[in-house]
Order: structure tokens, then C-alpha cells, then sequence
């Protein structure tokens, strides 16, 4: 027996409903984890082994509230053409004693995607866990043209935030690092309730 064949007119799909946005998905960058150790204090401690006490605090509060997220490297294969709905890339400030004013934060959003909301999240809740001064006025290119931000998918809001300098800021993002964690996870979860 031969199949049996129908004419049928060919009908455009339309959607009648706007798409939902895709599940929640967050990266966190171990600044300078697999890359090098960042800065260095005299002591031996280094800002790649902060970045990594606060980074896994942070990751293990969003994924207890049910977040899907990604730790990643500073140089994560996995950040090319990265999707997802926030990325924040974590670091310490330098060692060195400058003078009593550096001291503080500091966030820089990406130029490629607007990530103002983030910014604003992440800075209020971090301020207000830590208690610390947000020293906008030492934000170098570095943190403005962050491969990261050039590398993950158009349209992902991204950061990077300097937690504090290694130096006058040492207790509170070493010995106290879960409130900085906290303060960075807040942040997220004040963004993503925005979205």
C-alpha cells in the first residue's frame, strides 16, 4: 500500500505570548583563580585566596535560595559567550598602605550591556552589610574594560567589584568574609527581584 499524502497550506507560527525569560542564572568569578595570585601582601596572603573565601561564601548563599550559579575562573573557558542573568567578577584591593583614605569598595558595571541596576544593588547592599566607604574615585580602566565584560554574551549585566584594599581592610574581608559575602549576595538577590 502506498502512504497517503494531504495537502496541507503551510500557516506562519505566531507566538499570541511574549516569551518568558529563561531560568535564573548567575556567575561568580574567582578573580585571578587559575590565572595568578593577584596582589601580594608581605606577609603571603594574596588576593586571588580572599577572592576565593568570599566568592565561595557568596556562591553557597544564592545556590541555598535555589539560584543556579556558576563559579567561575578569572580566564573560565565558560565565560565566552556566557549567558546568563547577572555576572559578577570578584577581587580585593592592593596591600599597600597608602594612606588612611584607602580604604573602601569599589564597583565598576560593564560598558557593553547596561548594568546599572547591578551596580546599585550590589553597591547598597554591600554598603550596608559592611559598613564600608565606596571609594568610587580610584576605579582605573581595568575595572572599566574588564575582559569579562568583553567576552560573555550581549545583553548580560555584569560587574566587577573590589571588596575592599588587603591593607586597612584586611579584617573584614578575611576574618570577617562572610559579611561581604553577604553583602554581594544581597546585592544579587535585590537585583534579580527587580528583574
Amino acid at each position: 500500500t502506498a502512504p497517503i499524502y494531504k495537502n496541507v497550506p503551510e500557516k506562519p507560527v505566531v507566538q499570541r505570548l511574549a516569551q518568558s525569560p529563561g531560568p535564573t542564572r548567575v556567575a561568580i568569578i574567582v578573580g585571578h583563580r587559575n590565572s595568578d595570585s593577584g596582589a601580594v601582601c608581605d606577609d603571603g596572603l594574596t588576593e586571588v585566596e580572599v577572592n576565593a573565601d568570599i566568592a565561595e561564601r557568596v556562591y553557597a548563599q544564592l545556590t541555598a535560595q535555589g539560584i543556579h550559579t556558576d563559579l567561575l575562573d578569572e580566564f573560565d573557558p565558560h565565560l565566552t559567550n556566557y549567558y546568563g542573568t547577572a555576572l559578577i567578577s570578584i577581587h580585593a584591593d592592593s596591600c599597600v598602605y597608602y594612606n588612611d583614605l584607602a580604604t573602601g569598595f569599589k564597583i565598576a558595571g560593564s560598558s557593553f550591556t547596561d548594568s546599572s541596576q547591578l551596580s546599585i544593588c550590589v553597591e547598597s547592599a554591600y554598603r550596608d552589610a559592611t559598613q564600608m566607604f565606596y571609594h568610587e574615585n580610584t576605579i582605573t580602566p581595568h575595572m572599566t574594560d574588564y575582559h569579562a565584560f568583553r567576552e560573555i554574551a550581549p545583553g548580560v549585566p555584569a560587574i566587577i567589584i573590589e571588596t575592599g584594599f588587603m591593607n586597612l581592610d584586611r579584617q573584614m574581608i578575611t576574618t570577617q568574609a562572610d559579611v561581604p559575602a553577604a553583602g554581594i549576595a544581597n546585592g544579587i538577590l535585590c537585583f534579580l527581584d527587580k528583574q
